[in-house]
């Protein structure tokens, strides 16, 4: 199996996430890639899904995924169902912290406990 086909599943996922500026290259056994995440977290599911395909310090890639706009963790857009402290579950880890989500878009958001589908909340960096 080659590298590049090793590492297809991080090639599709960047495919998904709008990679910009993507560059992939391979140098013997070794695969290059280079890229521009819109957001730190589309950065963190990179990196987690080439530590999933290579372990947890892969010889066979060489990642540069730099980040467009640092000012946030990621824009989340709100689906049926959600709730901030769902949202904060799923970007920190922690239910509780639906109050940095909460603060962070007070200009749309009046009370904690209504949120709408297809709103756009700041998720901002823990």
């Amino acid at each position: 199996m080659s590298v590049k086909a090793k590492y297809q599943p991080v090639l599709s996922l960047g495919e998904q996430l709008g990679i910009k500026d993507g560059n992939v290259t391979e140098e013997g056994d070794i695969i290059k890639i280079k890229g521009e995440a819109n957001t730190p977290y589309e950065k963190d599911l990179l990196w987690d899904k080439i530590k999933e395909v290579g372990g947890e310090n892969p010889s066979d890639i060489k990642a540069n995924i730099t980040v467009a706009d640092t000012s946030v963790y990621h824009r989340h857009v709100v689906k049926s169902g959600e709730s901030l402290s769902k949202i904060a579950k799923h970007y920190y880890g922690d239910a509780m912290k639906y109050k940095q989500i909460f603060s962070a878009n007070t200009n749309i958001l009046s009370n904690p406990d209504v949120i709408h589908p297809d709103q756009v909340l700041v998720i901002p960096n823990a």
